[in-house]
C-alpha cells in the first residue's frame, strides 16, 4: 500500500475521524481484573483521501486519541471518479477477509456493511457496492478495503502504462 509521506499528509486540511469500533480486554492480575481498551478509527476529507488507525491504552479516551494520531499517519489517495465512485471492479484481501468493491451508477448510495462503509464515506465514495467474505473482523475488513484501494487505477494511469492514447 502506498500511504502517503509525512510532508504530504501535514498540509491535509479537514480531516475528520470516526471511531469504527472499541474493544475490552481484560487481563486477571492478583487484585481483580485490569480492563485495556482499543480503538479503531477512520480518518478521511470526503475526497478522496482516507486513512485508518488502531490505539490501545487503559483508557478509552487515550485508545480513541491514539487511533486518530495512527489514522493520519497511513493516509492513502483514493482515485474516484465524477459520479462519485471508483473506476473499476476490484478485490482486496488481508488475512481470512476478502472485501470486493463494485462501481455503482449515480444515486445508488453505500451499499455495504459497517466497517467497509466507514471507510467509503471517509474517502468520499457516494456510490459504490461491496461483498465481504470470509472474515467479519473490523480491523481485517479494514485492511482488506485499503488493499482494494491501493489496486485502484484511473484511466489515464492505465493508458500511460500500457503505452496507448485515451
Amino acid at each position: 500500500m502506498a500511504y502517503l509521506d509525512t510532508a504530504e499528509a501535514a498540509e491535509i486540511q479537514n480531516l475528520t475521524e470516526v471511531l469504527v469500533k472499541i474493544n475490552r480486554s481484560a487481563a486477571v492480575v492478583k487484585g481483580g481484573r485490569r480492563f485495556s481498551f482499543s480503538a479503531l478509527t477512520i480518518a478521511g476529507d470526503r475526497a478522496g483521501i482516507v486513512g485508518h488507525g488502531y490505539g490501545k491504552a487503559r483508557q478509552v479516551p487515550a485508545a480513541i486519541e491514539k487511533g486518530n494520531k495512527d489514522a493520519r499517519k497511513h493516509l492513502m489517495r483514493v482515485p474516484l471518479n465524477q459520479h462519485g465512485t471508483i473506476p473499476h471492479e476490484v478485490t482486496g484481501r488481508y488475512c481470512g477477509a476478502m472485501v470486493r468493491l463494485l462501481p455503482a451508477s449515480e444515486g445508488t448510495g453505500i451499499i455495504a456493511g459497517a466497517a467497509a462503509r466507514n471507510v467509503c464515506e471517509m474517502a468520499g465514495i457516494r456510490n459504490v457496492l461491496t461483498k465481504a467474505y470470509g472474515s467479519t473482523n473490523p480491523i481485517n475488513l479494514i485492511k482488506a478495503t485499503f488493499a482494494a484501494f491501493s489496486q485502484l487505477r484511473t484511466p489515464e494511469e492505465v493508458a500511460a502504462l500500457r503505452g496507448v492514447e485515451l
